[in-house]
């Protein structure tokens, strides 16, 4: 019997550490992208045992889940143990729609004093802490790719890209890291 294939990470020993900026790979979550009528948020949020948020640019995170709400009615929704949010949210029973995208994504660290710096070099997204809070969310552009954005701590972003673009954003990150500033 052959051997399963091994999917290797899209970023896979990628690291960037400098004086003031770390950028890495982040671990492997689950994904999905769901979109539902407010009529079904309460019951989609107690399914995912997270309250969707409903304002732009905010967030809600509970333990390894996340929901960082992209439209008025559409959140990307994390899990970093990989659990299945397909299973909670078809167990909610109302009208949604949810797209696992688990294998389409990938995500990038980037933290330190520098982070803001380092992003502005390629996202037009205003990072400033009283425009960008922690917590806050987007979907935005980073160089050429359309990313979503978001600030996980006071200086710690995290940045869900497309996989085939990922090792792009990596490279642009990795070059406006050594700009000394």
């Amino acid at each position: 019997m052959a051997e399963p294939v091994r999917r290797t990470p899209a970023l896979d020993g990628r690291r960037v550490e400098r004086a003031g900026i770390t950028i890495v790979p982040a671990g492997s979550a689950s994904r999905i992208s769901l979109r539902g009528p407010a009529a079904s948020l309460a019951a989609l949020s107690k399914a995912l045992g997270l309250a969707l948020p409903e304002r732009p640019k905010s967030s809600a995170a509970k333990g390894a889940r996340a929901a960082l709400w992209l439209g008025p009615d559409e959140w990307l929704v994390l899990d970093e143990e990989n659990a299945d949010l397909m299973g909670a949210c078809a167990r909610a029973g109302v009208l949604h729609s949810a797209v696992d995208i688990s294998h389409r994504n990938t995500a990038i660290i980037i933290s330190g004093p520098r982070a803001e710096d380092v992003l502005s070099a390629g996202c037009p997204q205003d990072l400033a802490p009283a425009a960008f809070p922690v917590g806050a969310a987007s979907r935005t552009v980073f160089g050429k790719v359309e990313v979503v954005l978001w600030r996980t701590e006071a200086s710690t972003f995290r940045m869900e890209v497309w996989r085939s673009f990922s090792d792009y954003a990596f490279t642009l990150l990795e070059a406006a890291a050594r700009d000394p500033g």
